[in-house]
């Protein structure tokens, strides 16, 4: 009887303790019932306001054009001596690009030279001629119809002088047109014609291009047309440059708009001192009406469903709904302003984490988190 007692009160603290352990655990649980639970998140969910550069206005794109363009055509017929320069070379203003055969006009200059210099010294001695007349007569020398006389013959001299050298003049027109000139500098872009062949009058010859500016023309809505001034900056990218942009400004719009889309044509003058760009090139951008440096979100983040816009800010790991102001909106980086309700540094949740509820605890996950998977 005495070593049954014994047994027990050696086993009677074994038993207290595994009764304060599952006390233990019992409280634990309960604690981790209650706690609330922290929802983890992907970096691709939380954005950080930033300080950047925001522009608005309408997208535009179109083909580039040379600002000057021009085609040297024929201005009398007969066959080509000589073509000069080929397409690509860099030209000259009053460079002799084509020299058409000018045996035929040659003749006619001639022809009008000599007529112009028999007019001319007949015209100066009529007019020695009527200046004799009129000195004899204030003396009474001759009769005032002997004057009269040659003061007609004086004009009709002068009149054949003037037939002569308008003559004379259309000739020397037609010799130097045999000769075609570059209008400006520039360069040859196309050439129609060889030596050797026949062109008519008003028939191509050359196209030159002056490549020192170019032009964009593009359509916009007309609701933008308040927006959109003369000399707005445009900001732009080529194809074939990829990753660098151009800039242009708008030199002309379109006083009507076309009927059936309701847009409204403006033009756009690019430099191109460098001659990077070529023309036939696709370009796209916009048209720049606001531009300002402030706080910057991405469109996403921004719920505008309800009656003032608002985010989901994560603050201290909790989530919290903040209404905010909005300004300008960039269209093209789908990025928006954010005048009022958050700072710089302030974390947003975007895509799947806008889902969640105002209060719950969020812990925004880095690459190291993850897990790994193995194959």
């Amino acid at each position: 009887m005495l070593a049954t007692v014994r047994r027990l009160h050696r086993l009677a603290p074994a038993a207290f303790l595994s009764v304060l352990a599952a006390c233990a655990n019992s409280s634990a649980d309960a604690r981790a019932e209650t706690a609330p639970a922290t929802a983890s998140i992907g970096p691709e969910n939380a954005v950080t306001i930033q300080t950047a550069e925001l522009w608005s206005g309408p997208s535009i794109s179109g083909t580039l054009t040379p600002e000057r363009e021009a085609t040297a055509r024929a201005q009398l017929s007969g066959s080509l001596l000589a073509v000069l320069v080929d397409q690509g070379v860099r030209v000259r203003a009053g460079q002799v690009l084509v020299r058409i055969d000018d045996r035929t006009v040659r003749d006619t200059w001639l022809s009008a030279k000599s007529a112009h210099t028999t007019a001319e010294n007949s015209a100066q001695m009529v007019e020695r001629e009527l200046q004799r007349a009129e000195r004899l007569s204030q003396s009474g020398a001759i009769a005032d119809r002997d004057l009269e006389q040659a003061r007609w013959n004086n004009t009709a001299a002068q009149s054949q002088l003037a037939d002569a050298r308008a003559r004379l003049t259309l000739a020397q027109k037609q010799l130097d047109d045999a000769q075609v000139r570059a209008p400006f500098d520039g360069i040859v872009s196309a050439r129609m014609v060889s030596t050797g062949d026949i062109v008519q009058p008003g028939g191509a010859l050359l196209t030159i291009v002056d490549p020192s500016s170019m032009r964009l023309e593009a359509s916009i809505p007309a609701s933008d047309l308040t927006m959109v001034k003369l000399g707005a900056p445009v900001t732009f990218t080529v194809s074939g440059y990829p990753g660098r942009g151009f800039a242009g400004k708008v030199t002309r719009m379109n006083p009507t708009a076309d009927v059936s889309t309701g847009q409204v044509r403006i033009t756009v003058s690019i430099p191109n001192v460098r001659s990077d760009l070529v023309g036939g090139l696709f370009a796209q951008g916009r048209v720049g009406t606001a531009r300002r440096q402030g706080l910057v979100a991405p469109v996403t983040a921004v719920d505008l469903r309800g009656i003032k816009p608002n985010v989901l800010r994560l603050k201290d790991g909790r989530v919290e709904r903040v209404e905010v102001e909005i300004g300008i909106k960039d269209e093209e980086t789908e990025r928006v302003e954010i005048l009022s309700g958050v700072v710089e540094g302030d974390t947003l949740l975007v895509g799947a984490a806008q889902g969640l509820t105002p209060g719950t605890l969020v812990k925004v996950m880095t690459a190291s988190d993850r897990p790994v998977t193995r194959n």
